[in-house]
């Protein structure tokens, strides 16, 4: 990253780093499209029992992970603050930490997932389908924590190419791994919706592997020399790194976990009923890579400028964020409104079904714009370093005003189902509205703390 003076050259600074993450959010969300959309292609069953344990996982795995991307305004802050040297101690204590955190998730996990799938109202092929989907998924999450770290550090230089040619490599491996063990190619046991768990936690070994041979032996990253000099665990960095995650952590669980919500929900319909709902979840979440991908493109920008004291450059960056999120969400919105049929088909060869997912495309269509504002601002925020505020407000917008509604309008409506999906759109328009806000209080108290120390 360099410094920037025009607009024109901050645009493609930005699409500089922007365009490399998008890629790889891309790929990472593709990993979770082809594991449903191939146990699809096992079962309805195999899909639903998939789409639970999908529900379970992804609100911890999201929450987790975004604790330990606290490693990127960090570092981000430190490079815009000619702070190199200290870059390696912190990723090195984030690892230890990663480490730490997959330990105890793996224990509470244990002793939680029976009790919890009990209470739901599973047929007995989904609730073994999820239960194995999660167990074969849990051997890979030790490197899973580990590598978000790693890409923290590798996005926060600005190297976002690396990550993106990281995670293009373990593509692939996701894939044929799927093929072979969901369904039984080559002599390899067909394991339905519980291969998909397995050639997960496969690929998430490859994607470490890779990202630390990456960083061992290419620059810029051999200058940090991060895997050279042991540093012992230290308490109080681990502190500092869970006061800026855990925010951020819990923010993106809240806005994960109603999603996750909403499907468990979804457990007291047919089958039909939640394969059709996680399908169309999951195209969405395909295309919230885009706001997301602008939401870590500011984090490390607006990080970089306000290390180095630029107040007006990081709202400039803000804005640029900000207008192309919300010009691309308007073009996916009107393509998934054209298309929905067609993109469907893509989940199942059934007729019926594939009519159901179409319906719930609609309104995934309509909330992708609320998610086009709300994300990349909580990106800007963090790299202001202010996180605190927008956990309470995201955990206010979709837990106490877009899931109750969603739940009376789905219950007591004769919008059924697409009763929760409405809920979620007046969650994210609220949390929208209310994030927006607090960044530009935070804009204004920012050049307001800069003019004072200066006098």
């Amino acid at each position: 990253m360099i410094p920037t003076v025009t607009l024109l050259q901050k645009f493609s600074q930005f699409l500089k780093i922007l365009f490399p993450i998008l890629v790889t959010q891309i790929a990472l969300s593709l990993m979770t499209f082809f594991d449903t959309n191939m146990s699809g292609h096992a079962s309805a069953e195999d899909l639903a029992g998939v789409a639970i344990g999908s529900s379970l996982w992804v609100p911890i795995q999201a929450g987790l992970s975004g604790i330990l991307v606290a490693v990127t305004p960090i570092v981000s802050q430190l490079i815009g603050s000619n702070q190199r040297k200290q870059i390696s101690f912190n990723v090195v204590q984030a690892l230890l930490l990663s480490v730490v955190v997959s330990i105890v998730i793996l224990i509470v996990g244990g002793l939680l997932l029976n009790p919890i799938l009990d209470l739901m109202s599973l047929e007995p092929y989904v609730r073994e389908v999820a239960h194995g989907f999660i167990v074969c998924l849990s051997t890979g999450i030790v490197p899973l924590f580990a590598y978000t770290v790693l890409r923290s550090y590798i996005d926060a230089l600005g190297q976002t190419r690396f990550s993106m040619m990281i995670t293009l490599c373990a593509l692939p491996i996701n894939v044929v791994i799927n093929y072979l063990l969901i369904f039984g190619k080559f002599g390899f046991p067909k394991l339905g919706g519980i291969g998909a768990g397995v050639a997960s936690a496969i690929t998430y070994w490859c994607v470490f592997l890779i990202a630390v041979l990456v960083i061992h032996l290419a620059e810029p990253f051999r200058q940090d020399q991060m895997f050279k000099k042991w540093h012992s665990p230290s308490l109080q960095k681990w502190g500092e790194i869970l006061k800026l995650g855990i925010p951020m952590g819990f923010a993106i669980f809240f806005e994960v976990a109603i999603f996750a919500g909403v499907t468990l929900f979804m457990s007291n319909y047919d089958t039909m009923t939640i394969a059709a709902h996680q399908a169309a979840q999951n195209f969405a979440a395909t295309l919230y890579m885009i706001p997301l991908s602008i939401c870590t493109a500011l984090t490390i920008l607006v990080g970089y400028e306000v290390g180095a004291k630029r107040l007006k450059d990081a709202r400039q960056y803000t804005k640029l964020g900000l207008g192309l999120a919300l010009a691309l969400s308007l073009c996916t919105a009107v393509i998934l409104l054209a298309f929905r049929q067609s993109v469907s088909a893509l989940y199942s060869s059934d007729p019926v079904l594939i009519d159901l997912i179409a319906h719930f495309m609609i309104y995934a269509a309509f909330y992708q714009i609320s998610d086009a504002i709300a994300t990349p601002v909580q990106g800007a925020l963090r790299g202001y370093k202010d996180v605190n505020p927008a956990f309470f407000l995201t955990f206010i917008s979709y837990w106490i005003i877009g899931l109750p509604v969603g739940y009376i309008v789905a219950n007591y409506t004769d919008f059924g189902a697409f009763g929760y999906w409405i809920g979620l759109s007046i969650g994210l328009a609220v949390g929208a509205i209310t994030l927006l806000s607090r960044l530009l209080w935070v804009q204004r108290q920012a050049i307001r703390d800069t003019n004072f120390a200066s006098k």
